[in-house]
């Protein structure tokens, strides 16, 4: 069934729901005999809807504050050089992967829709932005063919994949670049994979840093396509439910730019993904 959940607080309470009609949620409790607890137990659960629930009046998005869908029970896996065109603009033709290149992004940093970037000045002078098409694992597995990945996935979403980029050049490796606090933007909404009813059409990405288009690009153009970055990654190694992969950028990060165009005190960076939604942020300084 075609769906867009989200999680969101609304009158003091936590809580999941549906997304009707891209303007109101239809809560959990409307929507469940007997309501998981959190939009991770019902993606690892998946229960039925009540009969007649999607008719059920929904709250009215002006009324909540959208949040993190949910804390994965695994840090962020992030795919790197997915795109040739970002590869070259961030090094040279060389550097084309011919196997998936694999890190992981801390699940503290995940920030929600409308939340802060925080520029971590006294750290970094180099904060940049990837936006990026995030995959959900619906159902566990290991030893994946690609035929098989595609059954395992939940849905997707939109993640902004904020890189630290002089700290990643001077620790030589990923992760402390990619997890700084407040450096993971997520949602606002989780697409059910049936929401896109041929999975191989491409999604298209579009990053705009203050009204200003600095992204546009296609899934289509990906070095490693989903069913086989999936089944690569589960070679050995079970993914489970929750489990959220990062698939890549595509060219037009603010290193990409000479000179380069990082972000700053003040910027807003929207990303928006076909069938999906937008992604909207702001960049703070730290006080």
């Amino acid at each position: 069934m075609k769906m867009k959940w989200l999680s969101y607080y609304y009158q003091g309470k936590q809580n999941f729901g549906l997304l009707k009609e891209e303007h109101a949620v239809i809560p959990a409790e409307k929507l469940f005999r007997d309501p998981p607890t959190d939009l991770l137990a019902y993606i690892e659960s998946q229960p039925e809807l009540l009969a007649g629930a999607l008719a059920e009046t929904g709250i009215p998005l002006t009324e909540i504050e959208i949040t993190v869908p949910y804390l994965p029970p695994n840090n962020v896996i992030g795919i790197g050089k997915n795109y040739p065109e970002h590869v070259l603009e961030m090094g040279s033709k060389e550097d084309i992967p011919k196997e998936i290149l694999v890190f992981t992004k801390s699940k503290n940093a995940l920030v929600a829709d409308k939340g802060v970037i925080k520029t971590h000045q006294n750290v970094t002078n180099a904060l940049d932005y990837e936006g990026e098409l995030a995959v959900i694992i619906g159902k566990a597995g290991s030893d994946l063919s690609e035929a098989e990945a595609v059954s395992h996935i939940f849905g997707y979403t939109i993640l902004n994949d904020v890189t630290a980029r002089d700290l990643q050049v001077k620790h030589k490796q990923f992760y402390i670049a990619k997890s700084l606090d407040n450096s993971c933007p997520i949602g606002p909404y989780i697409a059910t994979k049936e929401t896109f009813p041929d999975p191989e059409a491409p999604f298209s990405i579009r990053t705009l840093v203050n009204g200003e288009e600095r992204q546009s690009g296609t899934t289509a153009d990906m070095i490693f396509s989903i069913p086989r970055m999936i089944a690569d990654l589960s070679k050995g190694h079970t993914l489970v439910p929750g489990d959220i992969i990062a698939t890549g950028t595509p060219p037009g990060v603010g290193k990409g730019f000479n000179p380069p165009r990082y972000l700053k005190d003040g910027d807003e960076v929207a990303i928006t993904i076909s069938g999906i939604g937008t992604l909207t942020n702001f960049v703070q300084d730290q006080q």
